[in-house]
């Protein structure tokens, strides 16, 4: 070989991309143990090595012992004041009856006057691409006037203020923290600035005008191409003065204001200096958070106090670093502990995905839902996890009827998964139960199934344990040939319990398996995978190609 082929600082392995088959040499004292997979022995894969006679996963490479971050006891979302308690509230409320009455017909005057001037500022307005022509701005004024006597009505009757609003020059950008809908009341006065908001707002009666009027961003949070586009909206909305300054709420959602949840990048990803802004509503006996609370009666109780305090306090500027070529993680980041350590509150990762979380658990009628929350923000980093996928987990979780604090126990994890008592199935079990202790909780089931998920060969796996469940290339499977390829997991499985995993399987109950219904049931539930390991391994060579016996 041509020297300068092997130098020092050259690899002796080539940097090619093809698997490496591991052999292990035992000593002839200690003959292996045989891995191959005849009918009589059908779970001689998990025994192996001790990792895969423990491990149904290992196959495809997911290790036990995976990282779960202990629970936090925070819930972010939760209003301290839910109910009306105390003699004292009761005679405020009973004395502030009238006063109520008078609040609710200035509230409601107020909503009627700025809806009809804006959409007399909207009249004729086609060209919404461009900034709003000054006429319609000067127009919005008394709109902007009929938002503080809103403000009002709700018992704001003074806001204490610190600081200033920096010139749209400078900070064509501001964050704030996201405490209640009284927050973008305030900032729809105070700066009339343009909003990134939800979709569903727009069909909002009265809102949806007013907002249109700030020229909004719209945003479905759970589309990446509207993500994307509002990202492209806010760059060039923030790069002209001719636009108002873009607000944004990077939380996301209202939390209680006793901490900062996790910050989406949208309002970081420009790399324009942003000026963050926090707001707070001091109180001893009314909690005006949103949080848990219905919006009607939220309503009653601003509308039943003498007075609401609010506190709102523009901080200096954060600049990204080295002309806007920070990391707008980082960026977040930096911001995010400007904000908390002024309001002195921690930063957690919970997310908006945490409160739908919280929201699916309430509506089951749970006990304790925050025990359900997951901080969606380090799981969706991590584990590349959606929102929507972690609830559709939850629905399965809570089909295993957990108790009050929030733990699930083996009888009840085989009856959501269709399974019965065996060697696989409690090592399934095993697999999630982290701490050994017959439990296992809803984060446990969450980031034991997404770790599964984000294994590179989970993907193939399924598309070869399909075509091994298809025995004639027909393109589904029918309930002898699922029966067949589990029952070398499973063993000695009855017609009902076949049955009842077949309809999971079957996922439109056409009374057969397609391979998106056998796809989508493994994604749903891909602890199931690991039922198909023997069939798979069973079919020699060919897998071995694909990688999926390294770990043998």
């Amino acid at each position: 070989m041509a020297a300068d082929d092997h130098s020092l600082s050259n690899p002796l392995l080539p940097p090619d991309h093809q698997p490496h088959v591991i052999l292990t040499v035992h000593d002839h004292s200690d003959p292996p143990q045989s891995t191959s997979l005849c009918d009589d022995n059908p779970q001689a894969l998990f025994q192996s090595g001790d990792e895969e006679r423990h491990n149904p996963f290992a196959f495809i490479g997911a290790h036990d012992g995976f990282e779960v971050p202990g629970s936090s006891t925070i819930d972010p979302f939760r209003n301290h004041t839910p109910s009306i308690e105390g003699l004292y509230e009761w005679v405020k409320i009973v004395i502030c009856l009238p006063l109520a009455a008078a609040r609710l017909l200035l509230f409601g005057l107020s909503l009627l006057v700025g809806y009809l001037v804006t959409r007399l500022a909207l009249h004729g307005w086609k060209d919404k691409q461009n900034p709003m022509p000054k006429w319609r701005c000067r127009l919005m004024w008394v709109t902007r006037v009929c938002a503080r006597a809103i403000l009002f009505s709700f018992g704001y009757h003074w806001i204490k203020r610190r600081g200033k609003p920096a010139l749209r020059e400078i900070a064509p950008i501001v964050v704030s923290n996201h405490v209640s809908y009284i927050d973008p009341i305030f900032f729809f006065y105070e700066l009339f600035p343009t909003i990134v908001s939800s979709e569903s707002h727009d069909s909002m009666p009265f809102v949806g005008t007013i907002i249109r009027a700030m020229q909004v961003i719209y945003v479905d949070r759970f589309s990446r191409s509207s993500r994307k586009h509002a990202v492209n909206e806010i760059k060039r909305k923030a790069s002209s003065n001719q636009f108002p300054r873009v607000l944004l709420f990077p939380e996301g959602t209202t939390s209680n204001g006793r901490v900062l949840i996790s910050f989406q990048l949208g309002a970081f990803i420009p790399g324009y200096p942003v000026q963050p802004v926090i707001v707070r509503y001091p109180y001893v006996h009314f909690d005006q958070s949103w949080g848990n609370v219905a919006l009607a009666k939220l309503m009653f109780r601003m509308f039943t106090q003498f007075h609401n305090f609010m506190e709102v306090e523009y901080l200096p500027l954060v600049r990204p670093h080295e002309n806007r070529k920070e990391n707008a993680l980082h960026f977040a980041q930096r911001t995010g502990h400007v904000m908390a350590s002024a309001l002195n509150v921690a930063q957690t990762s919970h997310s908006y995905g945490d409160f739908m979380l919280l929201a699916k658990a309430a509506e089951s009628k749970q006990e304790n839902p925050s025990v359900y929350m997951a901080e969606m923000a380090w799981v969706q980093s991590a584990l590349h996890l959606r929102a929507l996928d972690a609830v559709d987990m939850l629905e399965i979780f809570l089909s295993m009827n957990p108790d009050a604090s929030g733990y699930v126990e083996f009888h009840g994890f085989l009856r959501a998964l269709r399974l019965k008592p065996c060697g696989l199935s409690e090592k399934m079990f095993g697999f999630i139960d982290v701490q050994k202790i017959g439990k296992i909780t809803f984060k446990q089931f969450l980031v034991g199934s997404a770790h599964i998920l984000k294994q590179p060969l989970f993907r193939r796996a399924c598309e070869l344990a399909f075509s091994g469940c298809d025995m004639n290339g027909k393109d589904y499977i029918l309930t002898q040939e699922l029966q067949d390829a589990v029952s070398l997991s499973i063993p000695n499985l009855n017609s009902d319990e076949i049955h009842g995993l077949f309809s999971l399987f079957d996922v439109d109950s056409d009374g057969r398996i397609s391979r998106n219904d056998f796809i989508s049931c493994l994604r749903r539930y891909p602890l199931h995978i690991a039922l198909f390991a023997p069939k798979l391994l069973h079919r020699g060579s060919s897998i071995a190609d694909q990688s999926l016996v390294e770990v043998l």
